[in-house]
């Protein structure tokens, strides 16, 4: 009897044991979780899956529901709505992402013998003296580019391209590492009457005449004028500040900015990433030229407040008299 029972109670348990194992997988098969892990398998990173699969409140710990099962830990990681959340980094990352990127789209001038490039700093100080007369202005952006050394004790080379932008219509690019600075070109970044404009220019004038013994004249940074306009400190680079004043990035790819300057002829990219920085830097300067002082800002709000501080006693003033009167 005792027996009888036991071989009923083993089969009992096996059938318990198949009708839950049948329906275990009944809801899924063997197809179609592969197909769930597959379309899963970018979204859901290792690091997550393991992390849930090492978390006993993420899975069905209840083997007496026989009913539930447990779906693939990619699954469960995706019905957290907040497992793929960006950090504030990524998400600041994502916003400057978003941002249009800063292209000069006037004309690039390249000149690299010393007879184009006599011609195009000819050009520059024609056109800058008639944006004098015309308008009182003559401030033009300036970069300078050169190739970099990856050994140490190996100094860089010497200033290879030298770009000069004072409109939208058009930007000069000068292989100045083939041509030299010739007369003209020399007049021009002698000029006190030019204003030279750039991010670092200060840094970028101390090269340019240890290179060529050239001194240029006239300079300023706008880092430092955008701190006098903004009423802040900080050390401004041009990506930052076009990031700041225009809200568009200003593309640095490494593969360009640390790349050959001082190859035979430079490449569309290399003329492209040349103007666009001198460009960048002249526009941002009429930006900033624009704007008002930080200290004049400051001091015509105060003003404003104490006039309204001043109406709002004279109200008081002359209402009290008129409600006594009364």
């Amino acid at each position: 009897m005792e027996h009888s029972q036991s071989q009923d109670d083993s089969k009992g348990k096996a059938i318990s044991t198949t009708l839950s194992e049948s329906e275990w997988d009944e809801p899924f098969t063997e197809e179609d979780l592969q197909a769930i892990e597959a379309a899963f398998e970018a979204a859901a990173t290792s690091s997550l899956s393991k992390k849930r699969r090492s978390n006993p409140d993420d899975e069905v710990t209840d083997q007496s529901q026989s009913a539930r099962r447990r779906l693939p830990s990619s699954v469960l990681a995706l019905q957290h709505p907040n497992a793929f959340a960006l950090s504030p980094c990524r998400q600041a990352a994502n916003i400057r992402m978003r941002y249009p990127v800063l292209k000069f789209g006037g004309r690039v001038t390249y000149s690299r013998t010393a007879v184009e490039v006599e011609k195009a700093a000819m050009e520059i100080l024609k056109t800058v003296k008639a944006k004098t007369n015309e308008m009182g202005q003559n401030a033009v952006g300036f970069d300078i580019e050169w190739k970099p050394t990856f050994q140490r004790g190996v100094p860089p080379g010497k200033v290879a391209v030298l770009q000069i932008c004072g409109d939208t219509s058009c930007c000069h690019v000068m292989h100045i590492i083939h041509s030299g600075i010739p007369r003209s070109l020399q007049l021009l970044l002698e000029s006190s009457s030019i204003l030279k404009v750039g991010a670092g220019i200060a840094n970028d004038a101390v090269k340019v005449f240890k290179d060529y013994n050239v001194s240029i004249k006239a300079v300023e940074d706008l880092s430092y004028l955008a701190n006098h306009k903004l009423g802040d400190s900080q050390n401004w680079g041009l990506a930052s500040l076009t990031e700041k004043l225009i809200s568009k990035q200003l593309l640095k790819p490494k593969k360009i900015r640390l790349g050959n300057w001082e190859t035979k002829y430079l490449s569309k990219e290399q003329l492209q990433y040349a103007a666009t920085d001198a460009f960048a830097s002249w526009y941002l300067h009429e930006v900033l030229r624009s704007l008002p002082d930080a200290e004049k800002l400051e001091k015509v709000t105060a003003d404003n407040q104490s006039e309204g501080q001043a109406v709002s006693c004279n109200y008081f003033q002359t209402e009290e008299p008129q409600a006594a009167s009364l």
